[in-house]
């Protein structure tokens, strides 16, 4: 594992009579976590905007895990992992979790995110529609919806339509110059979803 993951321990979560890997960054005492489906690509590559906010909400004690799915791109088995993860969370104590995917993985947690109470927030950046029609019945989850206004992989329309669909609480950002990857706004784009899941995981508990 390379050195930017050793603060991260390595998990294999059980999937139906399957494993899946994961990679956790521990906040002491935190019984709150983001779980950002697919963002584990390999072993020495994950997704750089999910590793900037881990380090952001561990810093303010909020745990983050990073999934990897057993067969990327396959949306029924990487929706079952990111549901198998989420119960791992839960049972290892973790009250409060916040889900965030990209791109496919976008859809993968819309569609996972209705299956516990403890799930109280997604997110979901440059999203594809195909598997999100199930938005609307993440509420009263919140949802939040970040794209790239030059997306040429998968047009902003996307997240327009996938907002037309969800009920409240929904909000949508657009991140003017930024292509599918979000790279060109990476700080922009971390900044924002870091406050929203420190919002939504530990200001809406206080409430």
């Amino acid at each position: 594992m390379s050195q930017n993951l050793r603060n991260f321990d390595r998990l294999e979560i059980l999937v139906e009579e399957n494993e899946t890997a994961a990679l956790l960054r521990r906040a002491e005492g935190s019984t709150t976590a983001m779980l950002w489906a697919g963002a584990w690509f390999s072993e020495e590559h994950v997704h750089p905007i999910a590793q900037s906010v881990a380090e952001s909400l561990m810093s303010q004690g909020v745990a983050s895990m990073l999934l990897k799915y057993r067969k990327p791109y396959e949306l029924p088995a990487s929706i079952r992992d990111t549901q198998a993860a989420a119960a791992h969370l839960i049972d290892k104590g973790f009250e409060r979790i916040a889900l965030v995917g990209h791109s496919f993985s976008g859809a993968v947690v819309i569609s996972a995110g209705t299956k516990y109470d403890e799930v109280v927030a997604v997110a979901a950046l440059a999203s594809q529609t195909l598997g999100a029609v199930t938005v609307s019945h993440l509420a009263p989850r919140s949802l939040l919806l970040i794209h790239g206004t030059e997306d040429t992989r998968l047009s902003p329309y996307c997240s327009e339509q996938i907002y037309s669909w969800a009920k409240r609480p929904k909000e949508l950002r657009f991140i003017d110059g930024a292509s599918h990857g979000l790279a060109e706004r990476r700080d922009e784009v971390s900044g924002l979803l870091t406050q929203w899941l420190l919002d939504k995981l530990t200001a809406d508990a206080e409430g």
